[in-house]
């Protein structure tokens, strides 16, 4: 089995923290991480903008994948919500664990 790691970035910490919270309750997501600030860079509407940004971490396994987005997409106050998936290996224990608290 494999995982899914989500980086979804946040305006703030509140809103990640919502995120998680929302996420873990649902049992959609195992584990997430809230990083530090981070400075973004990026097009928006033809212009070069520039924020500050809070990194949200989240894993899941595969099959859960539409359901982050659609908790994301409905919570996120962002026209577009950055949801970034990427799907990763990781030790068998780990992998097992996130299998077992997302119900799977």
């Amino acid at each position: 089995m494999s995982i899914l790691s989500f980086t979804i970035n946040c305006p703030d910490h509140d809103t990640a923290s919502d995120l998680a919270e929302a996420l873990l309750s649902q049992r959609i997501v195992a584990c997430a991480n809230i990083g530090p600030t981070i400075e973004s860079r990026y097009r928006w509407n033809g212009a070069v903008e520039r924020t500050t940004e809070v990194p949200l971490i989240v894993k899941t396994r595969p099959a859960l994948r539409k359901e982050v987005e659609a908790v994301v997409n409905a919570l996120h106050p962002y026209d577009v919500p950055p949801i970034i998936h990427e799907p990763c290996s990781a030790n068998a224990a780990y992998e097992d664990w996130v299998r077992v608290e997302t119900g799977g």
